[in-house]
């Protein structure tokens, strides 16, 4: 089975940074993805490292990789058998034409689940990026209510990659990205507050945008349910991180 494209419900690449930075990707009526800056971080040997997370209630991944904050990968195929799905990341055209800043930087690629996948079973991405290829296992979500292939109800929604960090995905311009101000986390609850621009002009589509918080190593529990308060930015709300 083969996931395409479809407007809102799937994405094609997605921006990231390390720590406390935003991204987004194209909405419908976007040619390409847009991005912000991302700071160098992390250790170089965990450069071909690939991971991932389930995000909109089951019906959409992310995969995270390492590479240039301003050259970021694009979900561009993705097919499906059973509980594997193959995926295939690829830099978008347009940034053939423009040269990438060296930083090293974690950055997320968002797709959607092939139909017939069962997000509440452990699922394996198998991942092609030029010549990296890697495997990751998700851990299925029992209590994904999503189904791949159905609309998104469009509400945000977040997903643990790594000890501490997530992958936020939340709904809107696709000009206008989330920029975080502060990240505070302790044990089962966390806030993400975010910079809050009344003069900022946006455009009118609707679309995914992806959004890293790394909390840091023990400083919360990424274990059980996680409580994410979002505060400012058009965010205003909680998301439940299971």
């Amino acid at each position: 089975m083969t996931s395409a494209l479809r407007p809102l419900a799937s994405v094609v690449g997605l921006v990231a940074a390390a720590f406390l930075v935003a991204g987004c990707t194209a909405g419908p009526g976007a040619d390409t993805p847009t991005s912000s800056p991302a700071p160098s971080a992390g250790d170089v040997d965990d450069q071909n490292d690939m991971e991932g997370t389930l995000l909109d209630d089951g019906r959409m991944f992310a995969v995270v990789t390492w590479g240039s904050s301003t050259c970021v990968p694009q979900v561009d195929q993705v097919t499906g058998e059973g509980q594997t799905v193959t995926v295939t990341l690829a830099d978008p055209a347009a940034e053939a034409e423009k040269p990438c800043t060296a930083d090293l930087a974690p950055r997320a690629s968002l797709g959607a689940l092939p139909e017939g996948v069962d997000p509440t079973k452990d699922i394996t991405l198998n991942v092609t990026y030029g010549d990296l290829t890697d495997d990751i296992d998700l851990d299925g979500d029992p209590a994904a209510a999503g189904t791949p292939g159905s609309s998104t109800e469009y509400l945000p929604t977040a997903g643990w990659f790594d000890d501490g960090a997530l992958v936020l995905l939340t709904w809107g311009s696709s000009s206008c990205i989330p920029v975080v101000e502060s990240l505070e986390g302790s044990g089962t609850s966390g806030t993400a507050t975010f910079v809050t621009d009344d003069d900022q002009v946006c455009t009118m589509d609707m679309g995914p945008r992806a959004t890293m918080l790394a909390f840091g190593d023990d400083t919360v529990e990424d274990d059980g349910t996680f409580t994410l308060t979002l505060v400012g930015g058009g965010l205003d709300g909680t998301v439940e991180v299971r």
